[in-house]
């Protein structure tokens, strides 16, 4: 998970920046409609809405926008999509196992993006149940580092069911079971910890170490298959070494 941490913090700094801004902002306005269509409007008692929100507004979408998807969501203002979740599975270059995990309103819109940008970067689909088996559902939260020491996040979780503390460079990442993602949330906030972002993602279990041109080869891939809307989350168990990641970023 690490290489793919940390080339997905360099790049969520660029993305804040660039053309893709547009996309990135899409995709978490979608989030926080989907959050509250689920969980109801009410933010205290929809820690899934709390969490898309907080996301959203660590990357700086308007708060108006933010509103908006929330009446969207909960139904009260017209004009949501009935978005569902549908997960691909699939392996990149170097026999990288891959997850795509898509929110659409259109199956067979997101299929065929999902099978192009697969087939056109190195990549085949696979049957249902033939990669997801390398994962586990994590929770996964997101600590800028500042001045805080790996001690104290590590301190503040450790009695929420927080199981590891990873150090990314310039934040730390806190893994957790899923189910116990809120409570380490919440034990950061009674520190006084901010966090970027608290959300369930897949882990996976056993990673493939890449090279410079299998890393560059795997982050093409990734790169084409989220810059479909219908893609929310690419998760992939590569790992790229500090050097190999220094020689890509250049």
């Amino acid at each position: 998970m690490s290489g793919h941490s940390k080339w997905a913090t360099t790049k969520h700094k660029k993305a804040v920046i660039d053309a893709k801004r547009g996309k990135l902002f899409a995709k978490l306005i979608k989030n926080i409609e989907v959050a509250a269509r689920t969980g109801g409007a009410d933010v205290d008692g929809n820690p899934t809405l709390y969490d898309a929100i907080q996301k959203a507004k660590k990357s700086s979408v308007p708060n108006k926008n933010i509103d908006s998807a929330v009446k969207r969501g909960a139904g009260l203002e017209a004009g949501g999509a009935d978005y569902e979740t549908i997960m691909y599975e699939g392996y990149g270059p170097n026999g990288v196992a891959v997850l795509i995990e898509c929110l659409t309103d259109n199956r067979n819109r997101a299929a065929s993006d999902v099978r192009v940008a697969m087939t056109r970067n190195g990549g085949s689909m696979a049957d249902p149940g033939s990669v997801s088996y390398l994962f586990n559902r994590k929770g996964v939260v997101i600590v800028p580092k500042g001045e805080l020491s790996e001690d104290d996040v590590l301190g503040a979780v450790l009695d929420a069911g927080a199981e590891e503390v990873n150090d990314l460079g310039e934040n730390f990442e806190v893994i957790s079971e899923a189910t116990d993602m809120v409570a380490v949330r919440t034990a950061l906030q009674k520190e006084g910890i901010d966090y970027d972002s608290a959300e369930a993602n897949f882990v996976p279990t056993m990673q493939v170490e890449l090279d410079e041109e299998g890393a560059r080869k795997i982050f093409k891939l990734i790169d084409a298959l989220e810059d479909s809307d219908d893609v929310q989350n690419v998760f992939a168990n590569f790992d790229v070494s500090d050097e190999v990641m220094a020689k890509v970023d250049a």
